[in-house]
């Protein structure tokens, strides 16, 4: 497959303020939308901010998160704004102690789902390895609560590796990471997204306490308790890999049955993140995505703007 010509850029990993200004004014015209009228995105806003619950929209700083806001769509991220690991890529908080879960927060994230008429919806949430389950059964519950509510809403569930906890040998980690897999599966999401983010090659330096092998195995054991569940997972390219480690990572996907793929633009949240390594072409983004399709994937959202979520009620 032959691909335009990209936007390269070769940043410092800790620019100046100036240089960092000069960043997002260099960042390609593709890159850039509006946030959206404050009177289309208040009436979500008002909703999760009463309720004292999160959004990985806003946690994430999602740039399409005026776009979703004014259809009166969000993806709710559960257990908490603090993440326990410390991705080089991620806007989500960390460093510190997250806090305690909220008991509430399953009906409060139902009762959000009703207010706002959804038929479809997206929960994800930060890594808790400090957790028993790292927050398994919290899926679960925040499942059933909105299905007592919203009884029609599909819901699509984005987790992590669900890893963490206490060493172990590899084997009983393992078997405790299935456990936890298969008790979100058990509670029958509309879809199960684990995203592997970037290639192999890169996983170290971006996906800090996160592997390539362990993201295709959470993928392949979803297959394994319930084949008829679509898998997903999402590339965020820009971090210096190559078209043909995209290919690679695409081709593993499909090994492990993955049905669905989202690909994406990684953009820099502050001066502590990773630099972009190079902005990819509306164009290449296109080319990624007919591949993705000729090599068997069922649903492909390939575009700068795209993140994991974004219009993912189409591919239900």
């Amino acid at each position: 497959m032959n691909l335009p010509n990209s936007t390269d850029r070769s940043l410092t990993t800790q620019p100046s303020v100036a240089s960092w200004r000069s960043e997002i004014e260099a960042q390609p015209s593709w890159l850039r939308r509006s946030i959206g009228k404050a009177s289309e995105i208040s009436t979500v806003q008002q909703i999760i901010k009463q309720r004292q619950i999160h959004t990985i929209c806003e946690e994430g700083r999602c740039p399409n998160r005026g776009e979703c806001y004014s259809q009166k769509t969000a993806t709710f991220l559960l257990m908490g704004p603090t993440c326990t690991r410390a991705c080089a890529f991620c806007q989500v908080d960390k460093g510190h102690s997250p806090m305690p879960l909220d008991p509430e927060e399953p009906q409060k994230v139902a009762e959000a789902v009703h207010l706002l008429g959804l038929q479809y919806v997206v929960l994800t949430s930060v890594a808790r390895d400090d957790l028993p389950d790292g927050g398994a059964s919290w899926f679960a519950a925040t499942m059933e609560a909105i299905r007592q509510l919203n009884s029609k809403t599909q819901i699509e569930v984005l987790t992590p590796d669900f890893w963490g906890g206490q060493p172990d040998d590899l084997q009983t980690q393992t078997q405790r990471q299935r456990q936890r897999i298969a008790t979100v599966v058990e509670a029958n999401p509309a879809c199960y997204n684990h995203n592997i983010e970037t290639v192999k090659r890169l996983q170290g330096p971006v996906r800090r306490g996160a592997k390539y092998e362990r993201t295709l195995d959470v993928l392949r054991f979803v297959k394994q308790v319930d084949p008829s569940i679509p898998t997903k997972s999402g590339l965020m390219l820009g971090h210096g890999e190559t078209e043909a480690e995209v290919i690679e990572t695409m081709a593993d996907l499909r090994e492990v049955e993955c049905d669905r793929l989202t690909i994406g633009q990684y953009m820099r949240p502050s001066l502590e993140h990773l630099p972009v390594q190079k902005y990819w072409t509306p164009e290449e983004f296109d080319l990624l995505g007919t591949k993705a399709r000729e090599m068997g994937f069922a649903h492909v959202r390939s575009g700068p703007l795209v993140r994991s979520s974004y219009h993912a009620s189409e591919s239900a």
